[in-house]
């Protein structure tokens, strides 16, 4: 089995992480204070409502029986909110209730009068600030765009409107979904649900602290670099990276931005399954998306009930930094895949992963420097981009088209070799982070274990391997550290295999022991009500 080095001070227990800001030439920006966000403070802990506690498959269920009103829904998530939302900031322009209340009411009627109803009807959602809310303010977390407000939905998100779901407002996110950590100079700083002096992990931080404080039902994300896995991980949610194509995306570069894809969040796999179908299939204006599957994930969770044979990556042969701890906790995981009657074996990739990351690194800086070359050069707007966008566009200016060529040919080759396992093993393990969350006001880690870390994002290299193949990646909780801190570990599968990996996360999640345990702010009546 594999193991990282846990270095020469390290006892065998869980240690502290060590951290340090970047100093000297690194090659990328050097790690700088982030300020604003939520206070804190834990004085007094918060009630969590009970129909907030409620799965979104069974509360959406109880909207269309009418056992419960999308007004007295809306009315609670909104009452939550507003108590625990100051202590994360993870939900940001949010909507005004009376707005909300009105389209919750429509909701109702909608059910009175025996409509069609969506599996997302009357449920509250907040988007991701990345993406395009028809109405609603968009800002990206760049004061480039604190004020735009667009004129159409992006698909998915069109797609949950159809599905029933009321936009309520959106979840934080960093400065352009660049890195792993939710701080921006238009919203601050979203905080950890489990530790709120430690960072929510990102792109899709808000989302994901917001699901784990039960402020949302269900939540959608992106993930290029693990911004799905890394703050499922760090918040003890699911967070399900679907394979290449299958949720279209209707970005400016679909031929070329192949390495980002959307997905669902949620705090249970049924959930997460449920949102995938409301998103996934074809879609004219995405060239790359995959057809329909045909069915609804949500229907064939239960039928993924052979022996799993499970391929564990670790640290990819000492390759990769873990912070003390982390590689306990995952490899203690594998023990529920044994329970569920599977097999565990190590997995070796018959592949340099160093070339794996220039190739990843080449590959996402020609897009985003592309992206933001125009803002670049205006000279009023240079100022206003954060250190690491510079680093990314700035980097794709010394690159060149034979460059960006080997890179593609490296991203081919390790499809070829990665895709390979998948003849011996049914689903391949790894930890979603190679860190537990940090403190708020360092911006990412410059080292772990000792190794520095090279650039911003480095500290993520776990997830590039299943972004690279373009394969379906579900982060699944793996357990608390001594300080009471989350950790999750990445269920990988196939290309298109998505239905696969969710079978395999629904099954370890009923037998993962601390599914329904809640940060120690919160107060809940013990069970998961309407389940």
């Amino acid at each position: 089995m594999l193991r990282a080095s846990l270095g020469p001070n390290h006892s065998g227990g869980v240690g502290l992480p060590t951290y340090g800001r970047a100093r000297g030439r690194a090659v990328g920006p050097g790690p700088a204070p982030v300020s604003g966000g939520a206070d804190p403070g834990l004085a007094a802990s918060i009630a969590i409502p009970a129909l907030c506690q409620i799965d979104a498959v069974p509360l959406a269920a109880m909207i269309r029986r009418r056992e419960v009103s999308a007004c007295e829904v809306m009315a609670a998530y909104l009452d939550h909110i507003e108590a625990a939302n100051p202590r994360v900031n993870a939900i940001v322009s949010l909507r005004p209730r009376a707005e909300l209340l009105t389209e919750a009411e429509e909701a109702d009627r909608a059910v009175a009068r025996g409509d069609s109803l969506g599996p997302l009807h009357g449920l509250p959602q907040a988007i991701k600030d990345l993406a395009a809310t028809k109405g609603l303010r968009t800002t990206l977390g760049s004061p480039l765009f604190a004020d735009q407000v667009p004129e159409t939905d992006a698909i998915f998100v069109a797609r949950m409107r159809a599905a029933g779901a009321i936009i309520i407002g959106k979840t934080n996110v960093p400065e352009f979904g660049y890195g792993s950590n939710s701080y921006n100079p238009v919203f601050g700083l979203t905080r950890n649900a489990w530790d709120p002096s430690r960072v929510g992990g990102g792109s899709s931080g808000g989302a994901a602290v917001a699901l784990a404080t039960r402020m949302l039902p269900v939540a959608d994300g992106g993930d290029m670099g693990g911004s799905l896995r890394n703050p499922a991980a760090f918040n003890n949610v699911f967070g399900f990276r679907p394979s290449q194509g299958r949720v279209p995306a209707d970005t400016p570069d679909p031929f070329y931005g192949q390495m980002a894809v959307e997905g669902p969040m949620g705090r249970s796999v049924r959930d997460v399954a449920m949102l995938l179908s409301v998103q996934a299939g074809y879609a004219p204006r995405a060239p790359l998306s995959l057809d329909d599957p045909g069915f609804r994930f949500e229907d064939r969770l239960a039928e993924g009930t052979g022996a799993l044979r499970c391929g564990w990556l670790g640290d990819l042969g000492g390759h990769l930094p873990f912070e003390p701890g982390v590689l306990e906790l995952c490899t203690g995981a594998l023990d529920l895949f044994r329970q569920m009657g599977g097999t565990v074996e190590e997995a070796r990739v018959d592949f340099d992963p160093e070339r794996l990351w220039r190739a990843f690194v080449t590959l996402r800086q020609q897009s985003i420097g592309g992206r933001h070359d125009a803002a670049w050069r205006d000279l009023a707007q240079r100022p206003l981009l954060k250190p690491e966008a510079l680093w990314e566009i700035e980097g794709s200016h010394r690159l060149t088209a034979l460059d960006v060529y080997k890179a593609g040919l490296d991203r081919g080759a390790w499809y070829k070799t990665f895709t390979a396992l998948f003849e011996r093993f049914d689903v391949l393990l790894i930890p979603s982070a190679q860190v537990f969350p940090f403190e708020a006001g360092i911006n990412w880690p410059a080292e772990i274990n000792g190794r520095r870390m090279d650039s911003y994002h480095r500290w993520m290299e776990v997830v590039v391997g299943a972004t690279m193949a373009g394969c379906p990646a579900i982060s699944v909780p793996a357990g608390f550290d001594s300080r009471g801190l989350p950790m999750g570990l990445q269920i990988i599968g196939p290309p298109r295999g998505d239905l696969r990996v969710l079978q395999a996360a629904a099954r370890y999640e009923a037998v993962y022991p601390w599914i329904d345990r809640l940060p120690t702010w919160l107060d809940a009546v013990p069970g998961r009500p309407g389940g």
